[in-house]
């Protein structure tokens, strides 16, 4: 800004314990434009070209950034990297190999338990028939639905069917001076062959409480005397 001379200049003096000093105020007023050659027209037009200077500058910084940016995407687009065919074929290999393996052996697991619980079951069977014979029996045993009545054997099992395994118990009444009553029950496979096949042995148990059971036919034996030929299971 430019200042006129000697305009409205004051003096005010200044003084500390050990200093004395006066400081001026001038008041500078703008001088006046005209007929000094910086008209307002001039000056307009002065920053109007400093304006349009640094357009071209922005614009380049601009486009510098769109290409830094572009290259990113690209450099990103490089980088995402799928699995090629070979290796899914390998992956896939992997997965036919475990569940060849493991597929069996949990099919073998299944079977086994189902062996068992088929055993642990006649032996419910037998308990429940000496309780119904000392009680409302009356020296006789009981058909599975009369076991069921007293609820001395479960609901599941009262159905005859139970963890893949078929139940069927038969009673033979005695006859005074002639024969003691007896009875026998027997537990086959539900499904005897092929993948889902729940059982390779059939079991069965008599009045004796011996647990047999073979695997020449997935049948139910035929009488007391089937069950007791066959082979004696551990108790």
């Amino acid at each position: 800004m430019t200042c006129q001379p000697d305009l409205f200049r004051t003096k005010v003096p200044f003084r500390t314990k050990s200093t004395a000093f006066t400081v001026v105020f001038t008041y500078c007023a703008p001088l006046a434009l005209s007929g000094t050659g910086l008209d307002d027209s001039r000056l307009d037009k002065s920053r109007a070209a400093v304006v349009n200077e640094t357009k071209p500058v922005a614009r380049e910084t601009n486009n510098q950034l769109i290409s830094i940016s572009e290259g990113a995407n690209k450099e990103m687009k490089k980088n995402q990297k799928g699995f090629s065919l070979i290796e899914l074929l390998i992956v896939v290999a992997i997965i036919g190999i475990i569940a060849a393996i493991a597929i069996p052996n949990l099919l073998a697991s299944r079977r086994a338990a189902n062996e068992g619980s088929a055993q642990s079951s006649l032996r419910t069977i037998h308990s429940s028939e000496g309780t119904y014979q000392a009680t409302v029996g009356a020296g006789n045993y009981g058909t599975r639905a009369q076991l069921s009545a007293q609820n001395l054997i479960d609901p599941v099992l009262a159905t005859g069917s139970k963890s893949g395994y078929n139940f069927a118990v038969t009673p033979t009444d005695l006859v005074a001076g002639a024969s003691p009553a007896t009875f026998f029950a027997t537990g086959v496979p539900q499904v005897t062959s092929g993948v889902g096949q729940t059982g390779t042995r059939r079991f069965g148990i008599s009045t004796d409480g011996v647990m047999h059971g073979d695997s020449a036919a997935l049948t139910a034996y035929a009488d007391e005397a089937a069950v007791i030929a066959a082979p004696a299971l551990g108790n």
